[in-house]
């Protein structure tokens, strides 16, 4: 008479699988979506930064906390799919710490552009059915100096203003998801609330950006002028992700590698 072997519980239970390509890249392109689309559609509809102008009248104030709430649901729906960058310069400066791959880089950037544009399409597909059509509120949305900067900044201003907030917002996003040093559940809270803090600073000067994806997809609709000035909100976004994760990789990992 044969005898069945005791299963052993701990062989049944399986772990979960990682993420795929494809489902990474989806989570990037829905989230980078969520975050233009939050931002620019505030920004359209319901900013009405002067009396008159209709809108809600939210105001800077609005667009800021739309752009950190939009980030913070983002995070916490795709965050564990895909690691919930959103942002070229994001992804680059992860990757200059040590905490993303390079040959990841590429792929996550097109995923990002996607998005963007895919959000900032579905925008002027909703303006194109209201009172007035007029795709000019997409250059009022872009990111630039002079004409394109809200308080009349110019090129040095902006280019100040994107390099350090998007260096400052880098630094929070190590530090909030450094293992060990930091409650993760609570990181997309702290990452959604620089975002609201910092664009609260770079919004008169530059119509904050710290992001090439959501520049990009606002400044293929906004005109001459957007596209001839969004070079400045791709390179000092990704500058300052490049100096954030230098700094952080050599000051703060390398001291947590020599104490362990």
């Amino acid at each position: 008479m044969s005898e069945t072997a005791p299963v052993d519980a701990a062989s049944t239970t399986s772990t979960p699988e990682a993420p795929s390509t494809a489902q990474k890249l989806t989570a990037e392109v829905l989230g980078t979506f969520i975050l233009v689309f939050g931002v620019i559609g505030t920004a359209i509809f319901a900013a009405g930064f002067a009396a008159g102008e209709g809108g809600l009248n939210v105001g800077f104030l609005g667009v800021a906390f739309a752009l950190g709430l939009s980030v913070l649901v983002a995070a916490y729906a795709f965050g564990p799919i895909s690691g919930g960058h959103f942002n070229p310069a994001v992804s680059i400066g992860l990757a200059v710490a040590g905490r993303f791959a390079w040959r990841e880089v590429g792929p996550y950037i097109a995923a990002q552009l996607v998005g963007g544009i895919l959000a900032s399409t579905a925008l002027l597909g909703i303006l194109s059915t209201g009172p007035v059509f007029d795709i000019a509120v997409f250059r009022g949305a872009s990111t630039g100096y002079d004409v394109l900067s809200p308080g009349g900044y110019g090129l040095l201003s902006v280019f100040l203003v994107e390099t350090i907030a998007t260096a400052v917002f880098l630094f929070v996003i190590l530090g909030v998801t450094s293992a060990g040093r930091a409650a993760a559940n609570f990181a997309p809270i702290a990452i959604g609330l620089t975002l609201t803090a910092i664009a609260l600073v770079a919004i008169p000067v530059s119509n904050a950006s710290f992001n090439p994806a959501r520049s990009i997809a606002t400044a293929i609709y906004g005109g001459t002028d957007a596209i001839g000035q969004v070079w400045l909100s791709i390179v000092a976004p990704i500058l300052g992700a490049i100096i954030a994760g230098a700094i952080y990789k050599a000051v703060f990992d390398r001291a947590a590698k020599l104490s362990a």
